[in-house]
């Protein structure tokens, strides 16, 4: 059994969001983890990765966004709204990364880094660009940050991306923004609805942030920040369009200030098996 604290969080927009805490309750140090796409607080990295880096000055918050899971809803005291990765707005996840960031600061923190996974990484990116003039956090930390549009381009075997746009592009044009793709849309990709299938799968959407597969394309949002980044690319990760290497080159030139790229080896995108090489290596970096 590993001692763990259930945590209630209010956003500055006022949405309860709830978490848990990892390792002493007034840390010096909080590692805040931001799951990916439908994911939740209970993903194998939020979950298996905490155990490698709470330390006598170190806690893990990991929570669960407006994004969790495949459908779901999100409170304030005055409205509910729907949520969970099929009906997200990614620009309302800086105020999701903002809330938790101010509990960790609140409860005594003077070094605070995101930790995000996968599509937590694009969250944890557009938080620092949303509040660069107050981030409070100290640095960024990656793991595997996979472009959605690349994923989608992968997997789009029967040709019907385009398509798909197009459909959702009519539907937010009539009002329809909230409402989910047509079946023949769900596979290959997640359940969405119009809007959030635009965000994650067009390339020049707000959350396309990395775009590797975009010959000559600028990462101009990644290209700003300032504060430290680690990032941590999976040597087997099954959503890469292309090989690993070739990725970490991409991050490496898109990346202008203090950073590092690593490569885990002999995993895949959840890092499972991996997590004690990668809280080796986030420890070495944060200190």
């Amino acid at each position: 059994m590993r001692p763990v604290h259930l945590v209630e969080i209010t956003t500055p927009k006022k949405f309860a969001l709830y978490g848990l805490w990892y390792g002493p309750q007034k840390a010096e140090r909080v590692i805040i983890i931001v799951h990916g796409l439908c994911s939740t607080m209970f993903s194998s990295v939020s979950r298996e990765l905490p155990q490698h880096l709470v330390d006598g000055k170190t806690a893990v918050l990991v929570f669960n966004n407006r994004g969790h899971d495949i459908v779901s809803k999100i409170s304030s005291a005055k409205k509910t709204l729907l949520a969970g990765g099929a009906h997200e707005n990614f620009k309302e996840s800086a105020d999701d990364l903002r809330g938790a960031v101010l509990f960790a600061k609140k409860n005594g923190a003077k070094f605070i880094f995101l930790a995000g996974h996968s599509t937590g990484c694009q969250k944890a990116v557009y938080y620092v660009h949303v509040f660069k003039k107050d981030p409070i956090v100290k640095g960024l930390i990656l793991l595997a940050p996979v472009s959605d549009h690349s994923a989608a381009l992968k997997t789009d075997k029967s040709q019907k991306l385009r398509k798909a746009v197009a459909v959702a592009q009519k539907m937010v044009k009539v009002g329809k923004k909230n409402e989910l793709m047509p079946k023949e849309f769900l596979t290959p990709w997640s359940i969405n609805d119009a809007q959030r299938f635009l965000s994650l799968y067009t390339p020049d959407s707000t959350e396309t942030l990395f775009p590797y597969e975009q010959t000559g394309k600028k990462a101009k949002v990644l290209s700003s920040i300032k504060i430290p980044i680690l990032v941590m690319w999976a040597g087997k990760d099954q959503y890469a369009d292309r090989p690993s290497k070739e990725i970490a080159r991409w991050f490496d030139a898109n990346i202008t200030g203090n950073h590092h790229v690593h490569i885990v080896p002999n995993v895949k995108h959840g890092f499972n098996g991996g997590e004690k090489m990668v809280a080796t290596l986030i420890k070495a970096r944060i200190g």
